[in-house]
């Protein structure tokens, strides 16, 4: 994983079909996404209207409508099923949640008067990030806040030396994603290169941005969901990264995700999992 917090995402994915493994690692994040809503609360105490901006299956939605009860809270989405997966979540815990369908940043132009546009790592999804800025503030209500979660440090849940192969293996993994991520933002519609400056394109679009940023640390022994997370996002970076990492890279992480083997992600004790995550509250004066 890299510092863009691409855990489940992918240029060519079918994200209908990424429901269980989006909401699994919503549900671990859990502790990070409650330190954000509250940070978010110092900045619209009260809103009538919050968006979520690329919501999945809405498992950050559902946290802003259970914190904000008396707010419409949208979540916006462009694949169907991840979205009934939302509304169906959300009939489970009695919360209100509206869902809409929608592309960004081509929605934005049909939405109005948001108190909290909450963007989380899904704005580098989108070809033209400043253009989507600056539509994505036009929707806010004078005093919302945009809640940009971009940037941040890699993921890290392994040892430098994990007992074989080269030490550094997490790294030479985060070197590959990168590779990775260039691709898929090169191939995006409309793509353009931009220096990923948050506070300065924030200030472009017309807001006064904060930056905090948010840790989740996991210490080892791992919870088994948090085996399964760890395994199924290095199964994606194996598969990524096949064309950016060495022979001997590929085999660690073979026996890494075999189930079988007593030093693979499965069984072996010393998983752990730190992340950190920079957030961006811009208000609209």
């Amino acid at each position: 994983m890299s510092g863009h917090h691409h855990h489940d995402h992918g240029g060519d994915l079918d994200w209908n079909s990424m429901g269980e493994t989006i909401e699994r690692r919503g549900e671990i994040y859990a502790p990070m996404y409650e330190q954000i809503v509250a940070a978010a609360r110092g900045f619209a105490p009260r809103p009538a209207r919050i968006v979520d901006a690329g919501s999945g299956p809405g498992v950050v939605s559902l946290r802003l409508a259970a914190a904000y009860p008396e707010a419409e809270v949208v979540a916006l989405d462009s694949a169907p099923a991840l979205l009934e997966r939302a509304a169906h979540r959300a009939a489970e815990r009695d919360v209100r949640l509206r869902t809409v369908l929608g592309t960004l940043p081509d929605a934005f132009a049909e939405l109005a008067d948001v108190d909290v546009m909450w963007l989380g790592q899904s704005l580098h999804h989108v070809g033209d990030q400043r253009a989507a800025l600056a539509a994505a503030a036009r929707t806010l209500a004078p005093g919302g806040v945009l809640v940009l979660l971009e940037g941040g440090l890699p993921a890290r849940w392994l040892p430098r030396d994990i007992g074989f192969g080269r030490p550094g293996l997490q790294s030479r993994i985060t070197a590959a994603n990168e590779e990775w991520f260039a691709a898929m933002r090169a191939s995006l519609p409309g793509s353009r290169q931009e220096t990923e400056d948050w506070p300065a394109l924030l200030a472009a679009a017309g807001l006064t941005p904060t930056a905090r940023t948010f840790l989740l640390d996991l210490p080892a022994p791992v919870t088994p969901a948090v085996r399964e997370h760890l395994a199924t996002t290095m199964q994606r970076e194996r598969d990524g990264g096949a064309d950016h990492l060495a022979a001997d890279d590929l085999a660690a992480l073979d026996r890494l995700l075999d189930p079988d083997d007593p030093a693979g992600l499965h069984r072996r004790p010393d998983l752990f999992l730190l992340d950190a995550q920079t957030v961006y509250f811009a208000v609209r004066s």
